[in-house]
Formats: structure tokens, C-alpha cells, sequence
């Protein structure tokens, strides 16, 4: 059997060397595209040592244009791929243009489609990710869903009555972390006793002044008790120069490598975040997570008390972080067993 991995992004790189894992324990052939969506300096030959991820067999080098120019491209790229490898599977993560990209390009072609996180819904079509995930999910073959909210949106939306395969595989983040937590590395930074991690990057946050402004003003008075760790991104870091924002308080630093960041999650006190992969490894974890947006892919944490959503409300941020009373009752099993990628494999093996 043959297998074609199609990833755009550093993420989806890490919660594939997951599955690359089960992937190699049954001697399949797995060939890695790079489209090369999101260019990442981070991911050089030590990344993917490091990390125990198999390096990509074609990097398309995409990336910089626009949501139609960069899609079609790849479309274009990956499909030339597809018809020499003439694999059996192609597997997508999440929701980048990448994942659709490559969820068209097979669909097309008549291979089969298997879509990791598949059912997951923020209900925000404003979400370039959102069109993504909803997009690929239709023309996927398997839909491997992480959380029964996450089958639950698949039924409502009537893909019980498509010509595909629902199945709970479980989070391969949740194992990734597992796997990952023994290899974290401390950053090279003065850490305090007690720090809140925090991460500010979507467009809905950064390229709005008003949130912007109101999301630092209210972590410029939390910092005032208790260190906050900021890694920004360069773009993020000179919005912010620009702005004029008071920073006073808050330890901001470049943004650190996959086993750095799982230390700080670790032995932080909560996370602080707009990230929608970051929220789960606050639980994974068994850390708070206090998010910065309007909504979240993951009801169950919201629903669960483990997380809650502030907007970009500086009162409610900071009324949330001294008040709200979070659930520490982290054995709750909401993402599987720490085995996505052997029931991934397994349902691919048979569905051959």
C-alpha cells in the first residue's frame, strides 16, 4: 500500500510524524509533499531530526500569494505528483489551503481521500478555514473526527448520507503530546516561579486595532502580577511597534521551537491564546486555557469549563482570568485514548 501526505504547515507536520510512526510499523510506503504554504526557517534538516518526522519527498515551495493564486497552484503541482505516484491514500490534516488543495486534487482523480480532523466547525464562514475544512470534508472518502462534537456537526450537515466513512479516531495531537512531552527542551529565557503563556497571531486579533489594542491593555495589567510569556511572531511584533502598544509588562520573545513550547505549556500556570491548536494542548496538559476569540472549533473544552472565550474584551479578559472558576478535572477521556494513528492506519488498511 502506498500513502501520499500532503502538508502546508509546521503543525501539521508535527501531528503527521504521529501518524508517519504507525505508518512505518506496517512497512507502508509514505511519500510527504511540502507544498510549502507557510515558510517556516524553524523547519530545517535539525526540525525533523529533533522532532522524528520523516522529511518531505517534494516541497512545492508555495507560498506568499493569494488564497485562489496559492490554492490553484498546488492543485496544479500536486495533481502532476499524484498521477506518477498513483498511491492508494491521500491523507490531509486540518484545514490549511494545502488540506484542500490536496482533498481536490484526489477527489478529482479518483483516489481516495482520508481527512484527519475532519467535522470540526467554528461556524465562521468570515474563516478561510473554515471553507477549507467544510470543502474537503465533502469530497473525503474517510473522516477521521476527533471528538463526538465533531461527528456530531458531520451528521447534522447530512454526511450520513454521503459516500464516505465516519469514524472517531481520537485527537493524534493528544498522542503527539505524549509522545512529545519527554523530548521538551527549556527555552533560554528568565522564567519566573509562576508565568501565564501566551499566544496572539489570527488575523481577527492582529489586524484589528481595537482588539488588538484592548487584548494588551488587558494583559498589560494582568502582567503586572504575574510574568507573561508572549513568543510573536515577526509580522505580529511590528503591528504592534507600529501601534505604539504598551508592552511594559509582558516578556516578549521570538517564537520558539515545538519542544520549547511544550515546555512552557508544561509548567505554566494557565495559557493565554487565540490559537485553536494551543487551546487543546492546554488540556492535553492539564492547564486553563483563556481564549481570545469569538469562538472556538473546540466546544467540548468551553462546554467542559477547561476553557473559555473572552473575545478581545479587555474588562472580561481580565474579570475571566481573576474569577472564573475552571475545571480541574482533567481525566475526562474527550480526545481518545492516545491512539488516533494505529485506528487511522487500521481503517486505511481496511479500506484499501
Amino acid at each position: 500500500m502506498k500513502i501520499v501526505t500532503i502538508l502546508g504547515a509546521r503543525p501539521q507536520f508535527i501531528k503527521a510524524g504521529t501518524v508517519s510512526r504507525e505508518i512505518i510499523k506496517h512497512n507502508i510506503e509514505e511519500v510527504i509533499i511540502h507544498t510549502g504554504q507557510h515558510f517556516d526557517k524553524n523547519m530545517s534538516d535539525i526540525f525533523f531530526e529533533e522532532m522524528k518526522i520523516p522529511k518531505p519527498n517534494y516541497n512545492l515551495d508555495i507560498n506568499g500569494l493569494s488564497h485562489g493564486s496559492m490554492t490553484g497552484q498546488m492543485l496544479e503541482k500536486i495533481e502532476e505528483i499524484l498521477l506518477d505516484e498513483n498511491p492508494d491514500w491521500i491523507l490531509v490534516y486540518g484545514d490549511t489551503n494545502s488540506t484542500l488543495a490536496g482533498a481536490l486534487a484526489g477527489s478529482k482523480l479518483h483516489i481516495k481521500v482520508a481527512h484527519i480532523e475532519a467535522g470540526l466547525r467554528s461556524f465562521n464562514m468570515q474563516m478561510p478555514e473554515e471553507i477549507n475544512r467544510i470543502l474537503t470534508d465533502r469530497v473525503s472518502n474517510i473522516l477521521f473526527c476527533p471528538t463526538d462534537s465533531a461527528i456530531k456537526n458531520l451528521k447534522n450537515e447530512g454526511f450520513e448520507n454521503f459516500n464516505c466513512n465516519i469514524v472517531k479516531s481520537g485527537d493524534v495531537m493528544h498522542e503527539g503530546a505524549l509522545f512529545y512531552s519527554d523530548f521538551s527542551i527549556k527555552p533560554n529565557i528568565r522564567l519566573k516561579k509562576e508565568f501565564i503563556l501566551c499566544t496572539i497571531h489570527r488575523a481577527e486579533n492582529t489586524d484589528n486595532e481595537k482588539r488588538l489594542k484592548d487584548i494588551f491593555e488587558a494583559l498589560g495589567e494582568i502582567g503586572k502580577n504575574i510574568q507573561i510569556v508572549l513568543p510573536l511572531h515577526p509580522r505580529t511584533k511590528k503591528i504592534i511597534q507600529n501601534s505604539k502598544l504598551n508592552i511594559q509588562n509582558l516578556t516578549i520573545i521570538d517564537p520558539m521551537g515545538y519542544l520549547e513550547m511544550i515546555y512552557l505549556i508544561k509548567y505554566s500556570k494557565i495559557i493565554m491564546t487565540d490559537s485553536g491548536g494551543l487551546q487543546k494542548e492546554a488540556y492535553f496538559f492539564k492547564k486553563s486555557c483563556i481564549t481570545l476569540r469569538d469562538e472556538t472549533e473546540w466546544i467540548e473544552l468551553v462546554d467542559n469549563r477547561f476553557n473559555v472565550l473572552v473575545g478581545a474584551n479587555k474588562k472580561k479578559i481580565i474579570a475571566i482570568y481573576e474569577n472564573f472558576k475552571f475545571n480541574n478535572d482533567f481525566e475526562l477521556n474527550l480526545y481518545g485514548n492516545g491512539k488516533a494513528s494505529k485506528i487511522i492506519i487500521e481503517e486505511l488498511i481496511k479500506g484499501k
